[in-house]
């Protein structure tokens, strides 16, 4: 089977290839791409006046399942994740039972390679359970396909325990991705500490507990060597503190999220519920700061931590809802119209965040446009206005404070393998 995508504007952070181009798939595979290519087999795509690029990857969000199949499946994640030009999504562990063993791993493949056509990276938990005390077994983890080690959602608090880990999953060549904040500060609160919680008379998560932990982190990786990596990182200083070990040549990197340089700490007075999530949005300083560390290359991915609910658990009160929001179909038209359309980066640097650098964090294929290459693509229309309607999304989760919002930035097609895996 032959596609051949007609008179797309190419954009590839790695190779610097751009221009208006066509591209001919075959068999799965980049063929060619060239100036005008003719090929009267090939099934055609106008991409006139519309981007195209590598197939997005996403190295952090929440499938739910197993046990949560109530709030979103695998086929229905995949199926979120197309529909926004991901071909790529890592998932974290923190399902029911945890992905904490080489079975549970399978189980994730398996449910995968059923699915739309999204690859899924797995990320094994660190510790049995999430439990914080016993490390898993990295080694077998890893042969059943596990990409990388995590207890996001349930930090992991004991220094001693976590330094074991970074030394077991160096050894496998392995990152460990860690979401930094101090349990014993941040407890179960629902929103930043701060001007906002001092109005709403509620106890607040302070930044401080993050940049603690992200301290740690980032000694621990530059004394047991072992690539880390920082979730979801969301105040300035956080961001200053990875700069500053980055220089020093420590293995560090790390990814924000669009909710982190969209919304402030006062979206919760407005949307309630629908704006909570860990860590918390901050302050507008704090958003400054995130922008900054995306522009000058501190902040090295962009991802979403999709975290779909229940329409009932999030209609709860703010103290009572859990946490998170989903972000797969926004992601890169929040990007865009954050980013882009305010002249603060430019659509290159953007997808790179978006594409190479998170394949290359976790050290898996994809995220660049190659000859010969698995033709995995979006292509997209950076200009396109339109409104967030959460009922029309793929993904079962309808918890984003985008709602109602107007973006720019529509995808259009999504290819994995040279097969079109959505098409608006």
């Amino acid at each position: 089977m032959k596609t051949l995508i007609r008179q797309g504007r190419l954009v590839d952070p790695v190779t610097g290839i751009g221009g208006v181009m066509d591209i001919l798939i075959e068999n799965g595979k980049i063929a060619v791409i060239g100036s005008t290519i003719l090929d009267q087999e090939a099934e055609i795509i106008d991409a006139r006046n519309l981007m195209v690029c590598a197939g997005l990857v996403d190295m952090h969000v929440h499938l739910r399942e197993p046990g949560f199949a109530y709030k979103e499946t695998i086929e229905t994640g995949t199926r979120a994740a197309a529909a926004g030009g991901f071909t790529t999504v890592a998932c974290m562990p923190n399902t029911r039972p945890v992905i904490d063993s080489p079975e549970r791993v399978a189980f994730v493949l398996e449910k995968a390679a059923a699915s739309c056509g999204v690859r899924v990276a797995p990320i094994g938990a660190v510790t049995v359970g999430q439990k914080g005390e016993e490390i898993t077994d990295f080694e077998a983890l890893k042969a059943a396909g596990a990409v990388a080690f995590s207890d996001d959602g349930v930090p992991v608090q004991n220094a001693n325990l976590l330094r074991d880990a970074l030394i077991l999953a160096h050894r496998q060549g392995c990152p460990v991705l860690s979401h930094c904040e101090d349990a014993d500060m941040v407890k179960d609160y629902a929103v930043n500490e701060g001007r906002i919680s001092r109005q709403l008379r509620l106890p607040g998560r302070p930044a401080i507990a993050e940049e603690l932990q992200v301290t740690r982190e980032a000694m621990l990786a530059e004394e047991t060597g072992c690539a880390v990596h920082i979730c979801h990182i969301s105040t300035a200083k956080s961001v200053n503190i990875v700069r500053r070990y980055k220089r020093r040549g420590v293995h560090i990197t790390c990814e924000t999220c669009p909710q982190y340089f969209t919304f402030t700490e006062d979206e919760v007075l407005t949307q309630g519920a629908m704006a909570r999530v860990n860590p918390p949005l901050r302050t507008p300083a704090d958003v400054e700061g995130i922008i900054q560390g995306l522009q000058d290359g501190t902040i090295d991915a962009i991802a979403t931590d999709h975290a779909p609910h229940g329409a009932e658990e999030k209609a709860r009160p703010l103290t009572e809802a859990p946490s998170g929001m989903v972000g797969l179909e926004t992601a890169l038209a929040a990007c865009l119209t954050q980013l882009y359309h305010t002249g603060k980066m430019s659509i290159s640097d953007i997808l790179r965040k978006l594409t190479i650098n998170p394949a290359g964090i976790l050290r898996i294929p994809g995220g660049r446009l190659a000859l010969g290459g698995e033709a995995d693509l979006v292509i997209f229309d950076p200009n396109e206005e339109w409104t967030v309607n959460p009922e029309r999304f793929a993904s079962k989760g309808r918890n984003t404070p985008f709602a109602g919002k107007r973006l720019k930035g529509k995808v259009k097609y999504t290819i994995s393998d040279g097969e079109i895996i959505y098409q608006e």
